[in-house]
């Protein structure tokens, strides 16, 4: 196993220099990068741009140049010199290997430089953002498997049963609903649309939240979190509930099952202290993968509809602003993440499972 474990931890190095080097390229051709963000509000084009210069917006040249071949859309009556320090502001005096290189270094050790346009590291920013995706992640796992593996294993248990029929279609329809779809309707209908105003609409908190007392806190937490929360379950709701259905179902058909119910072992004892084990092989294994892209994966909209500043709206944010530090940065990372956690699931299934040995197959 510990062969194993240094393949893949050696197997990382390509993959993530692979992942950055597509972006890192893909970018290189994306029009309105930083500096044409900044020329767009030096020129009154566009207010992106919140213009981290040293030198202050008031360096727009008197003199009309007219420079026609500047490398930026935008850039002709810019003085040639505001250009130039704008590219070394950014660092785009560099080839883009140099670039690349010196990129991958930092990262490598962890140093993910300074936002382009917030006077602040971005670790800082990841930072500030982590506790709302912390929080929308860890309630959501929470409700997903502790609703969704007694359900499918009922389903399992009563399958073809009028239950498991309209239980089905309740979790089909709730997974065929896009979930900022479902959040829009919940805003309408229960956040001061059209109908009731039960809950807030924004935030976490309230503004008054540091007046509160500890329980009162509490409340006022939950209470801001129960509109997002079922809008980002319904998703993992249905495909927790699903899998745990159909590995159960698997399980049960199988000869050790009819063996144990042959010898007069009790339904129960037959279904929780022999299938159970087997059957939520895939589902526990599983758990660190849905543990972080609960995190990282599918709340961007959610965050935007209810004003939730976390690492999806931060991204999302940095990507329309060009904000390359930030993007790179959150690439980089939930990249290194997504191959640690592919790793620990691989881990998992062998503790659970010991009959699964990875060591005999081929990375």
């Amino acid at each position: 196993m510990g062969a194993y474990i240094l393949r893949r931890l050696l197997l990382m190095i390509p993959t993530i220099v692979g992942i950055m080097a597509i972006s890192f390229t893909i970018v290189q051709f994306a029009p309105g990068g930083p500096v044409e963000q900044v020329i767009a509000q030096l020129t009154g084009q566009g207010d992106n741009a919140t213009g981290r210069l040293s030198g202050g917006t008031d360096m727009l040249a008197q003199q009309s140049l007219d420079d026609s071949s500047s490398k930026y859309r935008g850039a002709q009556g810019l003085d040639p010199e505001l250009i130039a320090k704008l590219d070394k502001q950014f660092g785009f005096d560099k080839p883009p290997l140099e670039r690349f290189g010196r990129m991958m270094w930092n990262y490598i050790r962890f140093d993910f430089g300074e936002s382009f346009f917030r006077n602040t590291s971005v670790i800082d920013l990841i930072a500030e953002k982590l506790p709302v995706s912390i929080s929308l992640g860890i309630w959501i796992l929470i409700f997903s498997y502790a609703i969704s593996i007694p359900l499918g294993i009922r389903k399992a248990v009563q399958d073809g049963s009028t239950f498991d029929v309209w239980t089905s279609g309740i979790i089909i329809i709730g997974y065929a609903v896009p979930s900022f779809l479902f959040g829009i309707m919940l805003i309408v209908l229960f956040a001061g649309g059209s109908f009731f105003d039960w809950f807030p609409l924004r935030g976490l908190v309230s503004d008054n939240f540091a007046d509160l007392s500890w329980w009162q806190k509490i409340l006022d937490y939950l209470w801001h979190l129960v509109l997002p929360l079922i809008s980002l379950s319904l998703a993992a709701f249905a495909t927790t509930t699903l899998l745990t259905k159909n590995s159960f179902i698997e399980e049960i058909k199988k000869q050790y099952v009819i063996t144990a119910r042959a010898k007069g072992l009790s339904e129960r004892r037959v279904l929780y202290g022999h299938v159970f084990r087997n059957a939520m092989l895939i589902v526990i294994a599983g758990f660190p993968g849905a543990f972080i892209s609960a995190f990282f994966t599918g709340s961007l909209l959610i965050e935007n509809i209810f004003s939730l500043d976390g690492l999806g709206r931060l991204s999302y944010l940095s990507v329309v602003q060009r904000d390359y530090p930030v993007v790179f940065a959150t690439l980089f990372i939930f990249s290194l993440l997504g191959l640690v956690v592919s790793l620990v699931s691989d881990l998992i299934y062998t503790w659970i499972d010991p009959r699964i040995d990875f060591e005999r197959r081929d990375v």
